[in-house]
């Protein structure tokens, strides 16, 4: 191409040619109403967490104009203040009572992330359920998905595999007998480690086969899988937490 009797910029072709403007895929629509999934019971000592990030999203929801309505058994939370939620239901956070919420409040989106590991489980059995899908409720924050692939042990581990980290050597197991030949196999000191367990019950270290079989029997009285790592006791941890919104910014 030939730009004869013209006066021309090379720069600006280049710039022309090189620019880039990025576009920003259009978000969903935003909810009308969204359901909470509360932080439920606690016990003495525990810390109250959930409550308070419950309750702060519902500050962000109110700012936004957007209808709450709280599914909480526990009257004595920060979350169930009068004045918080726009409605606020004193019920269990089983399936069955949380289908009867959908079923009458109709919501357009539902938040799980904030009811701790009930709510997780309450959310995935939901869904597994098709309860979501019947009521039309969309999930709003962490997918299902990725909850399952981050409770279920083997499956976070195949997923760290396969991206090439490097992690423990770790085995998963069923039943006490699966959970002693996997020690043995790793070789002591062992960390056992149960999925979808509330508050990492059943979790911690284990030196020898016989506090091995206490931690397995715990986690198996509440879950039907455990994690047998390989102990990295005394290793220096560093932890970092990446927030990331629909715009692509990063904390």
């Amino acid at each position: 191409k030939t730009y004869q009797n013209r006066n021309v910029c090379i720069k600006n072709l280049l710039d022309a040619k090189l620019r880039y403007t990025r576009t920003i895929t259009s978000l969903p629509e935003a909810p009308k109403k969204v359901l909470i999934i509360g932080s439920g019971g606690l016990s003495i000592g525990q810390a109250g967490e959930f409550d308070y990030s419950g309750s702060q999203a519902m500050k962000a929801l109110r700012e936004e104009n957007i209808q709450t309505v709280l599914i909480n058994p526990n009257i004595a939370t920060v979350q169930t203040s009068k004045g918080m939620a726009d409605k606020v239901y004193f019920l269990p956070l089983v399936p069955e009572y949380v289908e009867q919420v959908i079923r009458s409040e109709r919501p357009s989106g539902v938040l799980l992330t904030f009811g701790g590991q009930t709510g997780l489980n309450c959310g995935v059995e939901l869904q597994q359920n098709g309860i979501f899908d019947k009521y039309n409720v969309r999930i709003l924050g962490t997918p299902i998905q990725a909850i399952i692939d981050t409770e279920d042990r083997k499956v976070f581990s195949e997923r760290i595999a396969a991206i090439g980290e490097q992690v423990a050597p770790s085995m998963a197991a069923h039943s006490l007998e699966e959970a002693l030949e996997a020690a043995e196999q790793l070789g002591y000191p062992v960390m056992a480690r149960a999925a979808f367990s509330l508050g990492g019950l059943g979790s911690g270290f284990a030196n020898t086969q016989d506090e091995l079989l206490i931690l397995a029997r715990q986690a198996f009285a509440h879950s039907n899988q455990l994690i047998i790592d390989k102990s990295l006791k005394g290793w220096k941890e560093v932890e970092y937490e990446v927030v990331r919104d629909a715009y692509d910014n990063c904390i």
